[in-house]
């Protein structure tokens, strides 16, 4: 722009100030030399110029300062002059506003001339300068179409943001050359593959390579502040423009991209090529469609199905595996326990509808001769029902069957009642698993929770016989080494509506006019089937899981008892939790105390947490 300092002097003024001082203010006396200097020190200093003559103006009334500047501003910060009179004020947003000079004008002027001069000022006098909507720009004249776009200053902003590009990449280049850089690939191992996770994990361990990574992110972030202002400005000046111009922004590297860059470096370097490295495939995109820049990739050291160790012969290779994996072919695979039917057995030959009808029949094939014991009655006798009976029917494995585990399906009573007895008989079942006391047996929910109910079938005798049978089948079928019964009676008598039925206890029934009557059982039979059980066999598995044989056989033990342990359970009967039968077959038909129970549990409590895609349940204690 124009600038120009004017200096009003009163002459008079300043030569009655010159005369009235004394000698000894002779030296700060203002003449007219002096101000000749100042002035010619204007565009030499002005800051300071601009000050001394500030101070000689409010000190005396001889003279008069009127600094006018034409287009933009200088970079002067003393602004504190009386009269400061810049006509036009441009600043870099292109927002311009008009001071002073319009204000001697004649009203019906000002407008014109402040048009005019904005439109020569802003517009070079190719166009017209119009504001509007908070925006100010040129109506190009038909001479001058490119009016509004500055192609000097674009072309310009545009060197600068390819100047700032070529120093982007000059950091990036720097930094991977560096000798910290360097140092951290040295110290990668190479026995093992590096997921990014790994690679980030050692990062923060090198400090030192911390902070050349943080001084690289410093300088990048101050150059991306920079190339931001300059596009702004470009965009700014180009808005209007008819041809858009070309603005390249230097992508931001994260740390994601250095981790990657690493991973490339690790096992897309080969024959003087560097590729890309991609993790989900684990493969390199080499230059030129290459495969020549890939190496041989380490196998994956983890938990679950990755190696627990690469082959020493051949990285790429497992050498060893994780708890609940076996080694096949160079990988981890899950492991499966062997069949346990060598310790235990769990099925029949039979097939569903095959047992089915066995049970309707009440087939002999599938009855499990059982002893039948109590001190309350005799199969055959008449009793009196007025007391509950107890009766049980085991079968003594330890003593008779040692090898044998039993499995019932189902249980068939007849009873026989007098002619006329108005009784009802109530049976409620409880079965003990593996042996031990009556205590650690369970209750039969019959009819409960779709549990099956006692069928009644009436029989052709002169007495009122009828069979009670309860069928199990295979889906509710368990364990069972003693059956207890409890026959308890009550006494079936009409409501008063006469079409409803009332139950009494005989002790509660004290009429001796009621014929309550006489009750036998003729035979008890349980159906189901006996299994393989070869306890010195589990003995030896358990015995492994503290004197292994080879370093792979207590897995292998732990988890076979895993799944000998959860197929038992599963036969547990319905109810919210399972009950804990391996223990009643740990505790009873292995002999083993209670310590030892505790510590095969926990064993494979700990095991089975390990392997993968497991769900442990909690069970309900049954056995002590």
């Amino acid at each position: 722009g124009e600038e120009s300092l004017t200096i009003f002097v009163d002459k008079r003024k300043l030569s009655k100030r010159s005369e009235g001082s004394d000698a000894s203010a002779n030296s700060s006396a203002v003449t007219l030399e002096t101000l000749h200097q100042l002035a010619a020190s204007y565009f030499i200093d002005r800051d300071s110029t601009l000050r001394r003559l500030h101070h000689i103006q409010i000190a005396s009334t001889a003279i008069k300062v009127t600094e006018t500047r034409t287009g933009p501003l200088g970079c002067s910060n003393y602004d504190n002059l009386d009269s400061v009179s810049s006509v036009l004020v441009q600043s870099p947003e292109n927002k311009i506003q008009l001071q002073g000079l319009q204000v001697i004008l004649p009203e019906y002027l000002q407008e014109h001339f402040v048009q005019a001069a904005l439109s020569y000022i802003a517009c070079n006098s190719e166009g017209e300068f119009i504001c509007k909507d908070n925006d100010c720009w040129c109506q190009c004249g038909p001479k001058f179409p490119e009016c509004n776009c500055p192609y000097m200053d674009i072309q310009a902003m545009e060197e600068n943001l390819l100047r700032i590009s070529e120093t982007w990449n000059t950091y990036n280049s720097e930094f991977e050359e560096s000798d910290e850089f360097k140092l951290f690939m040295k110290r990668l191992p190479m026995n093992y593959f590096l997921n990014t996770s790994a690679v980030m994990h050692l990062w923060t361990m090198d400090s030192n390579f911390q902070r050349r990574y943080e001084q690289l992110e410093n300088s990048m972030k101050q150059l991306f502040l920079k190339a931001q202002r300059t596009v702004h400005k470009l965009f700014g000046l180009s808005k209007r423009c008819h041809k858009q111009p070309l603005i390249r922004m230097p992508r931001q590297r994260s740390s994601n991209y250095w981790l990657n860059r690493i991973q490339s470096f690790l096992y897309c370097n080969e024959n003087g090529l560097l590729g890309s490295f991609s993790e989900e495939t684990h493969t390199c995109t080499c230059p030129n469609d290459q495969v020549a820049c890939q190496g041989f990739l380490p196998c994956t050291v983890g938990d679950g199905p990755a190696c627990l160790s690469c082959a020493p012969d051949n990285r790429t290779r497992c050498g060893s595996c994780n708890a609940g994996y076996m080694l096949s072919q160079g990988l981890c695979k899950p492991e499966v326990a062997d069949s346990t039917e060598h310790y235990i057995g769990f099925e029949t030959d039979l097939q569903d509808l095959e047992m089915k009808y066995l049970l309707q029949k009440t087939d002999r094939r599938i009855e499990v001769h059982a002893i039948f014991i109590s001190n309350d009655m005799r199969l055959n006798s008449w009793f009196d029902p007025s007391w509950r009976k107890r009766m049980l029917l085991t079968l003594k494995s330890n003593k008779y069957k040692s090898s044998l585990v039993h499995m019932i399906l189902g249980l068939s009573l007849q009873i026989c009642l007098t002619k006329n007895s108005t009784l009802e008989p109530v049976l409620a079942v409880y079965v003990n698993p593996f042996g031990g006391s009556h205590s650690e047996s369970w209750f039969m929910p019959v009819n409960e929770n779709n549990f099956p109910d006692w069928e009644r079938t009436k029989l052709d005798l002169p007495l009122q016989c009828y069979n009670w049978t309860l069928t199990l089948g295979n889906k509710w079928k368990t364990f069972f080494e003693t059956v207890h019964i409890y026959l308890r009676s009550r006494i079936k008598s009409n409501g008063p509506n006469g079409n409803e039925s009332i139950y009494y206890e005989p002790l509660e029934f004290i009429d001796p006019s009621r014929n309550l009557g006489y009750m036998k059982i003729n035979n008890i039979q349980v159906f189901g089937y006996s299994m393989h059980f070869d306890p010195e066999a589990i003995r030896d598995l358990i015995l492994q899981l503290d004197y292994p044989y080879t370093q792979g056989s207590q897995d292998s033990a732990l988890l076979q008892l895993l799944e000998i342990r959860d197929r038992v359970n599963k036969l547990s009967p319905p109810g919210q939790r399972r009950l804990d039968l391996f223990s009643c077959l740990l505790r009873h038909r292995l002999k083993l105390s209670t310590s030892e129970v505790v510590r095969i549990q926990s064993a494979l409590q700990a095991f089975n947490a390990k392997l993968p895609n497991t769900v442990d349940y909690d069970t309900t204690k049954l056995c002590s």
